[in-house]
């Protein structure tokens, strides 16, 4: 082992606010332009000291970029009991010891929530898909907070929330994440609410509203995974449930911080934004083990969970008004069968032509309006 590698392993972890500037990140990127292959990328990656496993920094500037904007709008919101908080974690490769992001220290797990609009309308809860962040409803918000008091949040694992290992405090499994989230809504003091679920957290939505029936007004759905066609999970993600594959590609920022939402529409992320999301897994190595873990789940569980929300959507008695928007240019979740189960269900269903998978980031302002439609449209008597 030589000798850099071996200071690299002895270094302290970073605060956050203690990132420097390491090296400069050139790439070549039209915004949210036409999706181009990666052979057109010219990267100079970084290369600098994270959390003692992922060598990686936080940031390419010392300048407030977008990353600090949005977390200065937000707060943190202790919410979801930490069950065993006396061990201190370790990597699941090498048993290396974890740096500060990866362990729990409160008797809590702290999520990282925006809030918009008055408190005195009525609360739309804004819950983004994996992987992505509450950073991509960040145009949205402006257009319903006119209307309503919007909420939007990072799941655990994700964005500012806490990544906590598996075994230490959180396992992301799919029960986990919907009793986490019953336990956010009443730390956020949300009493009734509209819900808007986007991909593969939709079926999580689901079955929250189904068990919390007295909290929810409306659900609108996002590209949800609804039919036997989506059970199957994209290869971009199945890539991270693959023996050492998946934990080398976890904790490339790259890979598993802006490629997935690149390659599930027609649109690429510009570079400021794509800043955003790679940030996570440049700050720490327990982003990318949480996305592994995520990801496993969801491979396990999907066909269940699909086959729970066709039940629930179906069901005479589901009284909750429920819309779907569908951005039919979704390279992960193929349209097919989609009208033909919305219909027979009786949900209503928009569709946007221009839109992918990842729909509020791909185009906010329309994706916002037809959200704002399909919150305000009276009920049915």
């Amino acid at each position: 082992m030589s000798s850099c590698f071996q200071q690299l392993l002895l270094c302290p972890p970073l605060h956050p606010a203690e990132f420097q500037t390491r090296a400069t990140f050139k790439r070549r990127l039209p915004c949210r332009s036409l999706y181009v292959d990666d052979e057109d990328y010219l990267v100079d990656a970084p290369v600098s000291v994270g959390d003692g496993f992922s060598f990686a920094g936080g940031k390419y500037s010392s300048e407030e970029g977008p990353s600090e904007k949005w977390f200065a709008r937000g707060k943190m919101v202790n919410a979801y009991a930490v069950k065993d908080k006396s061990k201190k974690a370790q990597d699941p490769i090498f048993g290396l010891a974890m740096g500060a992001a990866s362990q729990v220290s409160e008797d809590y797990l702290r999520w990282f929530s925006v809030e918009e609009g008055d408190n005195q309308k009525p609360a739309v809860l804004l819950v983004h898909g994996f992987p992505s962040q509450s950073y991509s409803y960040r145009k949205v918000l402006p257009v319903l907070s006119t209307d309503f008091h919007v909420v939007a949040f990072d799941w655990l694992g994700f964005g500012f929330s806490d990544k906590p290992q598996v075994n230490y405090g959180f396992n992301y499994t799919m029960e986990e994440y919907i009793s986490a989230l019953t336990d956010l809504v009443e730390s956020l003091g949300l009493e009734k609410m509209s819900i808007v679920g986007q991909g593969f957290a939709a079926p999580l939505v689901l079955e929250f509203a189904r068990r919390n029936e007295d909290k929810v007004d409306r659900l609108v759905l996002l590209n949800p995974p609804v039919t036997e066609q989506h059970a199957k999970l994209p290869s971009s993600l199945s890539i991270f449930t693959n023996f050492l594959l998946g934990e080398v590609f976890v904790q490339d920022p790259l890979k598993a911080g802006e490629n997935p939402l690149n390659e599930c529409g027609p649109y690429i992320l510009d570079e400021e934004d794509a800043m955003v999301y790679r940030r996570p897994y440049l700050m720490s190595g327990s982003a990318g083990f949480a996305l592994q873990a995520v990801s496993k789940e969801l491979k396990k569980e999907l066909k269940g969970l699909i086959n729970n929300s066709r039940q629930i959507l179906s069901d005479p008695k589901w009284s909750k008004r429920t819309s779907v928007i569908w951005g039919l240019k979704d390279r992960w979740l193929v349209f097919s069968g989609v009208k033909e189960f919305t219909t027979s269900a009786g949900l209503q269903l928009t569709e946007l032509d221009e839109v992918g998978h990842h729909a509020q980031e791909d185009f906010p302002e329309e994706v916002g309006a037809a959200l704002r439609t399909c919150l305000k449209r009276p009920l049915l008597v």
